[in-house]
């Protein structure tokens, strides 16, 4: 009697664990945690992808904005989350580069998380003051070598993505150019039509109304192939073979959460990012749709996280 009592209390406990088990995700809204505010690329990339998903599944995908040191407090929030598919990070470049900028982060990247797919991918413009006598990437060069440490470049702050751009270019074509860091890239736009710097990498869209009052020249693009949107631009990689600099974002869980999961999540992002209308709305915001499969873009994050790093190891900086 005692053995058939226990053999219909496990079967009870296995019927309801199995049931349990093929409760169909999601059962209820998901939030995407981005670190960063409202309005910007990040965000703005993160609510076309999460209407897509909504869509999709049937349940909401909600943007949570935790914004603070550099995407870190996001990152942290979802290192801690319950590994249920419920709790999603929004991964954006600096993630790779923090490991080599920040010695005491509360996180490991890699060890905590657990990629999922990619999103988007734009590359960024170089662009000089109007007033230095260069119009191209050669020309630049040459200038920068017969004018060392005479040429300035802005930044959005120490250790970002737009910094180590040009600390790779550097690198790559023996240039001295001077790192001149401010708080974001539109307090650095004043002195760069002045001519107090005289060199950026940024985003087109920021650096647009300048480029197209002539403040600014473009020279070219940081990415393998030339932009859409400014066909006649050339890459820097057209003059400096092999260089390429490019944002990206992404998704990825906490570690532990179940592989079922993790499928489901990459594979409606990617019917998401594979829709003619999200490559329109990408492309109106300087975008490229970044398709992965979960394995694809953990690949794709130990090449970044190895390329930005020495880039971080080569420039000397430490996060402030």
């Amino acid at each position: 009697m005692k053995i058939l009592v226990r053999f219909l209390v496990t079967s009870i406990a296995a019927t309801a664990f199995n049931a349990f088990a093929a409760e169909p995700y999601p059962t209820k809204p998901v939030r995407l945690v981005v670190g960063f505010a409202a309005g910007g690329p990040t965000d703005v990339l993160t609510r076309v992808a999460a209407q897509g998903m909504s869509e999709r599944v049937g349940q909401q995908f909600i943007v949570d904005n935790r914004t603070g040191a550099g995407g870190n407090i996001a990152a942290e929030h979802v290192a801690k989350a319950a590994p249920d598919g419920y709790t999603i990070l929004v991964v954006v470049t600096a993630f790779v580069i923090n490991p080599a900028l920040y010695s005491n982060l509360p996180f490991n990247f890699q060890r905590d998380f657990v990629p999922v797919a990619g999103l988007a991918r734009f590359s960024y413009v170089m662009a000089v003051y109007s007033g230095l006598p260069v119009k191209t990437v050669a020309e630049l060069i040459a200038y920068a070598k017969a004018n060392p440490g005479k040429v300035n470049f802005a930044s959005a702050g120490v250790g970002g993505s737009n910094h180590l751009a040009v600390e790779i270019f550097k690198a790559m074509t023996g240039t001295d150019l001077v790192h001149v860091a401010y708080k974001g890239n539109s307090a650095a736009y004043a002195d760069l039509v002045q001519g107090r710097v005289q060199l950026i990498v940024a985003d087109r869209l920021s650096a647009a109304p300048h480029l197209q009052s002539g403040g600014l020249r473009p020279l070219a693009v940081t990415s393998t192939t030339r932009n859409e949107a400014m066909p006649n631009l050339p890459t820097v990689a057209e003059t400096v073979p092999g260089y390429e600099a490019s944002a990206f974002y992404g998704f990825a869980a906490p570690r532990g959460t179940p592989p079922d999961i993790v499928d489901k999540l990459s594979n409606t992002v990617n019917a998401v990012l594979s829709d003619p209308k999200t490559k329109a709305r990408f492309a109106e915001l300087d975008a490229t749709p970044l398709v992965f499969t979960p394995k694809e873009f953990t690949a794709f994050l130990a090449r970044e996280s190895e390329r930005w790093g020495e880039a971080v190891r080569r420039a000397g900086v430490k996060g402030q």
